[in-house]
């Protein structure tokens, strides 16, 4: 189905639970409160809100949280979205403190791939970041998902001035030599990062971070790569990885977004910067699968044109990605 704006819906956000074991500096300051247990979704509920998005046009589904690995029988839930819902991609982003452990269970259960977060690869600094992390266990994991093929493992770093802005060309480096694919994120200004003038501090724009990278490591476009998302990819002569770069500020991609995504507690929200959104849970657990269909037409008749974060920290780097 297509959006008010020609825009083809694809893509399912779900959350399947808001706790997380890190609180890393841009996301959680304290302890969250959390929803009762009796509100989130339960696996059956999300696989009927799955195979209603299906009739949709959803073919990709990512799990999210929170942290997805924590939510108890995770596995479980992928083997039922692999059997019941038809899913062209099913994929899941996780800090990686479990993915050691559950790499090959998901795997076997039909999960096709997986983002890790990882925003430095210097032990200390990595647990002040998220605020108590283990980087071996993170760094074991990653390798853990490639070796069981969760492939293209890709790996997620946001990029913040005076944090980690030095570390830049060497995780290029390390996810070039490896084979992984790594998406540079520019700051975004939503949950703690909005606090104290955090964001504006921080920010840096990802033609930046390339010029950065290029210093040492020349990258180019890299044309083969496939897929709607938002980042943009470059290679490294001679090495097998990926770099990209993913502009939410800079270079926003809302002209091409195709996806939609579901709260833990069943909220349907057509945009990831907007907290309004269409409650689905009810419905669910009453079996009105019509009722969810509507929700489904008013969230994508109504998603918006783009994101409110029009006050960027800078626009430099805005055209100076190439390709």
């Amino acid at each position: 189905m297509r959006d008010r704006l020609g825009r083809v819906i694809q893509y399912l956000r779900v959350s399947v639970g808001d706790r997380c074991d890190l609180r890393c500096i841009y996301c959680r300051a304290g302890a969250p409160a959390l929803a009762p247990k009796r509100e989130v979704l339960s696996f059956e509920e999300i696989v009927a809100l799955v195979r209603v998005a299906r009739e949709f046009g959803v073919r990709r589904v990512r799990l999210t949280g929170g942290e997805p690995l924590l939510r108890r029988d995770i596995v479980r839930l992928v083997s039922l979205l692999r059997e019941r819902c038809d899913l062209e991609d099913l994929s899941l982003t996780t800090n990686g403190t479990k993915l050691l452990l559950l790499a090959e269970e998901l795997k076997r259960a039909g999960l096709d791939r997986v983002n890790v977060s990882l925003d430095s690869l210097r032990p200390e600094r990595y647990r002040a970041v998220t605020r108590g992390g283990d980087l071996a266990e993170v760094l074991a994991g990653i390798e853990r998902a490639r070796e069981v093929g969760l492939s293209p493992v890709k790996i997620n770093t946001v990029v913040m001035r005076g944090v980690n802005d030095d570390e830049v060309t060497d995780l290029a480096r390390f996810a070039l030599k490896r084979g992984f694919v790594l998406r540079f994120i520019e700051l975004m200004p939503i949950g703690e990062a909005v606090r104290d003038g955090f964001w504006r501090r921080t920010f840096v724009a990802a033609g930046e971070i390339r010029r950065i990278i290029d210093r040492e490591l020349p990258l180019s476009p890299d044309a083969e790569t496939e897929g709607g998302g938002p980042a943009r990819y470059f290679r490294a002569e001679g090495l097998p990885g990926k770099v990209g770069f993913i502009a939410s500020i800079t270079r926003p991609f809302c002209t091409g977004c195709n996806r939609l995504r579901v709260t833990a507690t069943g909220e349907l929200r057509p945009c990831l910067a907007h907290d309004a959104g269409i409650p689905v849970r009810d419905a669910l657990r009453r079996g009105d699968l019509e009722a969810v269909r509507n929700a489904f037409v008013v969230a994508i008749v109504g998603k918006p044109p783009g994101h409110r974060w029009h006050e960027a920290p800078t626009r430099t780097g805005m055209d100076e990605l190439g390709g």
